[in-house]
């Protein structure tokens, strides 16, 4: 949808770029939201994740874990590292600016790249 308003010329490019940065920002948002409440249940007998592997992963999060954000934009892998931002309790202003950076700067390389290489 994004490339085909840009090749037919229906918008303003910069701001086709906004808005598709800011809806696919707000969509991060709510896989972020979703991982918070997920770990309420990481007590239950079938969350498949022990506390122990748990205390791991939060520990390698915090050491590596939020620039991950930056890959966010990625199709297949992007929505699961949102996900797993928000069960590692991520804040979210961090969260919010590296995907929001770095959904944003796949919006405008797609528009350059289809503006001025198409």
């Amino acid at each position: 949808m994004f490339i085909g308003l840009l090749l037919g010329g229906i918008g303003l490019p910069w701001l086709l770029v906004a808005v598709a940065s800011l809806g696919n920002t707000l969509g991060a948002v709510l896989n972020w939201w979703l991982g918070r409440e997920l770990e309420r249940f990481s007590g239950r007998r079938w969350f498949p994740v022990s506390p122990a592997a748990l205390d791991k992963a939060r520990g390698w999060y915090q050491r590596w874990g939020r620039w991950t954000l930056l890959l966010s934009w990625m199709p297949v892998i992007g929505d699961p590292l949102t996900l797993v931002a928000g069960v590692m309790r991520e804040r979210l202003w961090i969260f919010l600016a590296l995907v929001g950076f770095s959904k944003t700067c796949r919006f405008a390389a797609l528009a350059y790249i289809t503006l001025y290489w198409a």
